[in-house]
C-alpha cells in the first residue's frame, strides 16, 4: 500500500502488467514530458512547494527594492540564525499536522524545557550536557503524556494540547521561581551551539558540497533500486538537472554566508534535523505509516497499523522538537524567563509549517516545509523591522500570509477531489 507518495514495488502476477508511477514515465519523455507533467499538476491541484517559493521570491524582491540592506549578506546571515528556533519547533508541528491534528502546547513546552536547562545548569550547577539531556527528555515525556491522553484515553488533541499550553506554562513559572529569569552564561553548550560561526570559507562551501553529493548519491541509489525492481526510474538527465539546481542554490547560499561571517552552526544543525527527519518520513516504514494515518485513519487501521503507537510517537517527536527549538531560542536571547515560549511563538511555529506547504487536512507535507515557512515569516518580520513598521502591522501581514496559505491548500484539495486524486 503506498503511503505519502512513496511507492514500494508490489508482487505482480505472471503475465500481468506491473503497476508503474505515471510521473516517472512522463519524466522519461524529457523537456516535453516535464511541461506536460507541470500542466497536469497545476490542473489537478498538486502545487507542492511552488506557491511558497514564489511567495518568498516576491517578498525578497519587494523588501530588496525598498531597502538594499535587506538582501545584504549580513541581514541574510542573521536571518538564517534567527529562524532556527521557530523552525525547529515547526518541524515537530509538521509531524502532527500530517496526522490531521494540532498541537497548541509547543510554545509552552519550548519555554518549559529552556527553563529546565537553565535552572539545572546555572542555578544548581548541574553538568551542562546532563542538563541539556534532561531538558530534551523532559520534552519527550511531555509529548508522550499528551499522546497517551489523545490516543488511549480519547481526548481530542485540541483539548489535550490546549490544557498542556496552560499547564506546562504554569510548571515553567514554578521551575523559574521567584526571580522569573535565569540568564545563561554565554559559554555554555547551548549558547555555543547557537552563536558559533565557522569563519573559514571552506566550511560553508564544504557543507554545500557534502549536501549536493549526498543528494546525488541518494538519487543514484533510488534509481538503481527502481531499476532492480523493474519499475521506471529517473533518467540521467533528470538526476543531473536536479543536482545542478541544488548545487546552484547551495553554493549561492554558501557564498552569501561567506560574505559576512561564515557558516552558522545553528543553521547547519537545523538543516541536519530537516534532512534526517525527511528521510524518516519518506524512506522508512514508520514515515509511510504516519502519512497513511493522516490520509485515511480507518484504512490504516485495517492495514494493520498500530494507530495508538503512531499517534503517541508523533506527539513525542513534536514536543521533543519543541524542546530543541526552545533551547535555541533561549540561547538567542541568553536567558530563560517567564516570557519564554510566549508571545506569538506558537502561532509562528504553526504558521511556518502551514505556509511551507504542510496541509491542515493531514497526509501531505514534508520537513522542508518548516524551512520554507520559517524563511517566509522571518523575511516578513526582518523586512518590516528594517522599514520601521510596528508589530501590529507585522502581525496583520503574517496573518494574511497564513490565511492565503490555507486558502491555497483548501483550493488545491478541492481541485484534487474534482480530479479524483484525493
Amino acid at each position: 500500500m503506498p503511503y505519502g507518495g512513496v511507492n514500494a514495488p508490489e508482487p505482480v502476477a505472471p503475465g500481468a502488467t506491473p503497476a508503474v508511477d505515471p510521473r516517472l514515465i512522463v519524466r522519461q519523455e524529457g523537456v516535453k514530458g516535464y511541461i506536460g507533467e507541470f500542466r497536469r499538476r497545476l490542473s489537478s491541484g498538486e502545487l507542492g512547494s511552488l506557491p511558497v517559493v514564489l511567495a518568498l521570491i516576491v517578498i525578497w524582491a519587494v523588501f530588496g527594492s525598498l531597502n538594499s540592506s535587506f538582501l545584504s549578506a549580513q541581514n541574510l546571515s542573521n536571518l538564517s540564525q534567527q529562524i532556527v528556533g521557530t523552525g525547529m519547533i515547526a518541524i515537530g508541528v509538521v509531524f502532527v499536522l500530517l496526522l490531521g491534528e494540532i498541537d497548541l502546547s509547543v510554545g509552552s513546552v519550548s519555554g518549559l524545557c529552556a527553563a529546565i536547562y537553565a535552572v539545572l545548569n546555572v542555578t544548581h550547577g548541574v553538568n551542562q550536557w546532563l542538563a541539556l539531556l534532561t531538558a530534551l527528555v523532559g520534552g519527550a515525556v511531555v509529548g508522550c503524556i499528551q499522546g497517551v491522553f489523545f490516543a488511549k484515553v480519547g481526548v481530542p488533541a485540541f483539548v489535550v494540547t490546549l490544557a498542556g499550553n496552560l499547564g506546562w506554562n504554569g510548571l515553567m513559572l514554578q521551575i523559574l521561581g521567584a526571580t522569573g529569569t535565569v540568564n545563561l552564561p554565554g559559554n555554555d553548550i547551548v549558547s555555543r551551539l547557537y552563536s558559533t560561526i565557522y569563519g573559514q570559507q571552506a566550511a560553508a562551501y564544504g557543507a554545500a558540497a557534502v549536501g549536493v553529493l549526498l543528494f546525488l548519491f541518494a538519487s543514484l541509489v533510488d534509481t538503481r533500486r527502481r531499476q532492480a525492481a523493474g519499475v521506471p526510474s529517473r533518467p540521467p538527465t533528470d538526476i543531473v538537472l536536479r543536482t545542478v539546481l541544488l548545487a546552484i542554490v547551495a553554493f549561492l547560499a554558501a557564498y552569501t554566508l561567506n560574505q559576512y561571517k561564515g557558516l552558522p552552526l545553528a543553521l547547519l544543525i537545523f538543516l541536519i534535523f530537516i534532512v534526517v527527519l525527511d528521510f524518516v518520513l519518506r524512506r522508512t516504514s514508520y514515515g509511510r505509516q504516519v502519512f497513511a494515518l493522516g490520509g485515511n485513519i480507518e484504512g490504516a487501521r485495517r492495514a494493520g497499523i498500530n494507530v495508538a503507537w503512531i499517534r503517541i510517537s508523533v506527539f513525542t517527536i513534536c514536543s521533543t522538537m519543541a524542546a530543541v527549538g526552545g533551547l535555541f531560542l533561549a540561547a538567542q536571547i541568553q536567558s530563560a524567563s517567564q516570557t519564554s515560549g510566549g508571545g506569538n511563538l506558537l502561532m509562528n511555529a504553526i504558521a511556518a509549517a502551514v505556509i511551507g506547504g504542510t496541509s491542515l487536512f493531514g497526509g501531505r507535507g514534508k520537513t522542508w516545509s518548516a524551512l520554507l515557512g520559517a524563511l517566509v515569516i522571518g523575511s516578513i518580520q526582518s523586512g518590516m523591522n528594517i522599514q520601521g513598521l510596528s508589530n501590529a502591522i507585522q502581525f496583520m501581514i503574517t496573518g494574511l500570509v497564513l490565511l492565503a496559505a490555507v486558502v491555497v491548500d483548501s483550493l488545491a484539495r478541492r481541485t484534487q477531489k474534482a480530479a479524483g486524486r484525493a
